[in-house]
């Protein structure tokens, strides 16, 4: 998960241009219509960043511990009163099957090996605990997509199979996070697939319109361990 690691330099940006942004609200209606209400159960958010998203999953009765690299993301988390712990979403150091649910959001295109992040938060669940992820749409984000804001038509260029880091290309403003930290593409069936050869049995997939928009940017996952 190192790549989370060049959100240092960018964490009160961050925080106001996306974490607390007007599109995060539908993220985590979606993220807690999957979840459903805590009743004091243990909750992991993976890849947290500065908490915006875990205060919410708290206010509904979850008790989360959020894990990210980032530490001056964590710092902002800190503030906002999450149980944070810095490491590796691929390492991290709780025991098999330690909490009741798992969240993340985003993730996917900036972990250096997501189907490592995905196995190590099956290891941490028990069997039947729910795993939900909501990311970007692999279809129309990407190396190979212009899609800016979710506006109008993507525009479409070579590119959709590559699985490297990328900085740069159609898809990317020169002011846009992706330009700042880069991001990592996974063409969508390596994505799903990443999530079954982990264990995780699939009992929900959305392609949210949060953006109101044509194309859907995002995709939302219910997983069962």
């Amino acid at each position: 998960m190192a790549d989370r690691k060049r959100y240092n330099d960018f964490a009160e940006w961050y925080d106001r241009e996306f974490a607390t942004a007007p599109l995060s609200t539908a993220v985590r209606e979606t993220v807690l219509r999957f979840l459903g209400e805590g009743d004091g159960r243990r909750l992991l958010d993976v890849g947290c960043g500065t908490g915006a998203h875990s205060v919410v999953y708290a206010e509904h009765g979850w008790a989360v511990t959020g894990v990210d690299v980032s530490e001056d993301q964590l710092r902002l988390a800190r503030k906002r009163g999450v149980e944070v712990l810095q490491a590796d979403a691929a390492a991290m150091p709780f025991e098999d099957a330690s909490f009741d649910a798992a969240v993340s959001t985003w993730i996917h295109t900036d972990v250096d090996d997501f189907p490592a992040v995905l196995r190590e938060i099956a290891r941490v669940l028990p069997s039947g605990a729910p795993f939900v992820y909501f990311g970007a749409h692999p279809c129309f984000v990407g190396p190979h997509s212009g899609f800016f804001a979710a506006q109008g038509v993507p525009t479409l260029h070579p590119g959709y199979r590559r699985t490297e880091r990328y900085s740069e290309g159609p898809s990317i403003r020169p002011e846009g996070l992706r330009a700042r930290v880069g991001a990592t593409h996974l063409p969508l069936g390596l994505f799903v697939q990443s999530f079954l050869d982990a264990g995780f049995t699939i009992e929900r997939f959305e392609e949210p319109d949060n953006a109101n928009a044509e194309y859907p940017y995002t995709v939302a996952l219910r997983c069962k361990r």
